[in-house]
């Protein structure tokens, strides 16, 4: 059953899905039910033999109830009229429960009435499922071009998902959106030395909204070629150097950087300690927005979930939040949390009515089966004016960075351990050896403060994840970065070893 309006033949609008929702029924105050159906499907080529084709469609409706200052939700893959029944039945009989025995009462959403539509833009259809083997087919084969190249793939995941949000005072958003992953890896090995370039990272880092367009964007067709001649060019490569250099991160680094060092510390909820027993905390505290000075006067950093091609665009949260772009960090200076409506209430609890930290609309889940939370949705670093070749001439002494392989970061998300896939020295203003295992470290506390230049629209990338996780139970959602080039001065720098 699709969650949205569909056609007859005949060209007349049903909406199964709001008409079972309308039979609903509940003595509470506000209800609503969000109804996820997501349709994937991964074509893949590995070292010129053709991978199992998958598909997964999954669907199913999250019922949401608040009723005199208690909350309580339940999930439901059975989408009958019985099945949506029973789980507002049991979300009210959860509110009921609790009500009373939290730390606040929960308020009614700002809006309990949203109504909209956001569908992806796609300027181009994607190519039918044999075409895309064909590509693939094609990429993985461009990257075969030594004996060296013991792996390879290429793969392309896309997925349509669809989103309904019905609330009893009348609410009723719909959200379309099409998501692209291409992926391309080459891994070369001589002796006891193995070497992996991949196009923006392994971990699909190259992932967008659109259609046949994100290919193009991201450079797939021509990928496997470039990822197979650069492995070898890290195998022929010296060690990176370690010491304390400027430090010259390019767009698909940026996004890990950006995830882990600023996005995960501004979660509100993790700041208000939900995360403690499972992915950590955060050195960001409550009474640092409005006064702390997280980086330089060169960092501005944007929750933007408008941006039409991003990894996470939407128009609406997942708790029918109107999405706008909002400033998190500006001339360095922390100024918002990523906070959706309950966690702000819960804020301003904790530290008074009179106070009001302010937050954004990024209350999501990861499906049906998952209760919204704090999440990050699109988190950017907004463009400069250094053009790259600038950034490249101010350096004496430093190192160009691609593409994050590894990740390492403790609990409160400050110090942290980062590799990358590529290194390039530069000295004198000029890019020399290029290098391999070149990894780097530091503090998030003071390592945006060490930013000195940031790139300009021509050197930024949109880039993404679909693997952040988060919460209990564990929640894996689609994350969307995007970054310009940026420099940092007297880092430290390791190569392969140099790790304490």
């Amino acid at each position: 059953m699709s969650a949205l309006p569909v056609s007859t033949p005949h060209g007349v609008a049903t909406d199964p899905i709001g008409e079972l929702f309308g039979r609903l029924e509940a003595d509470v105050e506000f209800f609503a039910v969000r109804f996820v159906e997501e349709d994937s499907e991964t074509v893949s080529v590995r070292k010129g033999v053709p991978q199992p084709f998958t598909r997964n469609l999954d669907r199913g409706a999250m019922v949401t109830v608040i009723d005199r200052g208690a909350y309580g939700y339940a999930a439901t893959s059975d989408l009958s009229l019985e099945g949506l029944q029973a789980a507002l039945d049991s979300a009210s009989d959860w509110a009921a429960a609790t009500r009373n025995t939290s730390v606040l009462q929960y308020p009614m959403p700002a809006d309990a009435a949203p109504r909209g539509h956001y569908a992806s833009p796609v300027d181009r259809p994607m190519p039918s499922r044999r075409e895309l083997f064909a590509l693939v087919t094609q990429v993985d084969a461009a990257a075969q071009i030594d004996p060296r190249i013991v792996d390879c793939h290429a793969s392309i995941e896309t997925c349509v998902a669809s989103h309904r949000y019905l609330t009893n005072r009348g609410g009723d958003v719909t959200q379309v959106h099409h998501f692209v992953l291409p992926n391309v890896a080459a891994t070369a090995s001589d002796g006891q030395d193995t070497q992996t370039r991949s196009l923006g990272g392994q971990y699909n880092g190259f992932c967008q909204q659109g259609g046949r367009e994100v290919l193009d964007r991201s450079g797939f067709v021509d990928g496997g070629a470039l990822v197979a001649r650069e492995a070898l060019d890290l195998l022929d490569a010296p060690n990176c150097p370690s010491g304390r250099m400027d430090l010259l991160l390019m767009p698909d680094q940026m996004m890990l950087q950006i995830h882990e060092s600023i996005g995960h510390p501004l979660e509100l909820d993790r700041i208000l300690g939900d995360e403690r027993n499972f992915a950590g905390t955060s050195f960001v505290t409550l009474d640092m927005f409005g006064h702390y000075q997280y980086g330089s006067p060169l960092l501005n950093v944007s929750f933007d979930p408008t941006r039409p091609q991003q990894f996470a665009s939407y128009a609406f949260d997942d708790e029918g939040g109107s999405a706008q772009r909002e400033l998190l960090i500006r001339e360095g200076l922390l100024v918002k949390p990523l906070g959706g409506a309950l966690s702000q209430a819960r804020a301003k609890h904790l530290l008074g009515e009179h106070v009001d930290l302010g937050g954004t609309a990024n209350t999501r889940s990861s499906s049906w089966n998952r209760a919204p939370i704090d999440r990050m949705a699109n988190l950017n670093i907004e463009a400069g004016n250094s053009k790259l070749a600038e950034m490249i001439a101010s350096i004496e002494h430093g190192v160009m960075m691609k593409t994050n392989v590894s990740w390492s970061i403790d609990d409160s998300r400050n110090k942290f351990q980062f590799g990358c896939e590529w290194g390039q020295l530069i000295e004198h203003g000029k890019l020399t050896t290029i290098v391999k295992n070149p990894n780097y470290r530091g503090v998030s506390a003071t390592f945006w403060r060490s930013l000195k230049a940031v790139g300009d629209e021509s050197t930024l990338q949109v880039m993404g994840t679909p693997f952040c996780g988060k919460g209990e139970p564990s929640q894996v959602i689609r994350v969307g970065h995007a970054s310009p080039a940026c420099l940092f001065a007297d880092v430290d720098v390791f190569g392969a070893g140099g790790a304490t």
